[in-house]
């Protein structure tokens, strides 16, 4: 009887999966990547990724230029130059008590930093006031950097009401509702 009642258990829960999306469109207005995300997520906790993302100081450029992670992510930070470099950072999302600067140190090492709030974050060096990237610090798991046309697709978006942000150096954001039925579209124009 007890094993009759779990495997009849077991098939009504494969039965009651939820379906996932996907949220595509265009950024315009702008030239180059945009970030593009998925704001809220029903008011689900979503565990931040275990990787931690690489920004290196090569050729006296961060790069990548944009990098996007989702709150709680830990970032390292590695200086490929023989010169020294530092990192540091005014504010996330505009809030100048979350500034920080992890110092300076020579070729070869890492520091590394976890982003517990989300907002964009303006990264400059001390060293070097040509250098200059971000991070982009989301909410949930669903974001993508747009192609350089401004296309983009968001996948595996559980199907939901959401609102879904677009992000570009130098502009405001925009937002905009999206239902996720299988697919959702919302098309953004970013001006300064």
């Amino acid at each position: 009887m007890k094993r009759s009642l779990v495997l009849a258990v077991l098939v009504m829960t494969a039965f009651v999966t939820s379906e996932a999306g996907t949220i595509s469109g265009k950024v315009s207005g702008v030239a180059g990547e945009s970030v593009v995300y998925v704001d809220n997520s029903a008011g689900k906790t979503l565990a931040a990724s275990t990787q931690h993302p690489v920004v290196d100081q090569r050729g006296l450029m961060f790069q990548p230029h944009i990098t996007v992670v989702q709150v709680g992510t830990t970032v390292d930070f590695l200086n490929s130059d023989s010169v020294a470099h530092n990192v540091f950072w005014t504010s996330i999302g505009g809030n100048k008590k979350l500034g920080h600067n992890l110092g300076t140190w020579p070729k070869g090492e890492r520091k590394s930093f976890k982003f517990d709030t989300p907002g964009a974050v303006s990264i400059l060096c001390n060293v070097h006031p040509e250098m200059s990237a971000y991070i982009v610090v989301v909410p949930t798991p669903y974001f993508v950097t747009s192609d350089q046309a401004g296309s983009y697709k968001i996948e595996n978006v559980p199907d939901g009401s959401y609102t879904v942000i677009a992000w570009h150096e130098g502009t405001k954001n925009q937002s905009k509702p999206v239902s996720v039925s299988g697919d959702g579209k919302a098309d953004f124009t970013l001006s300064k």
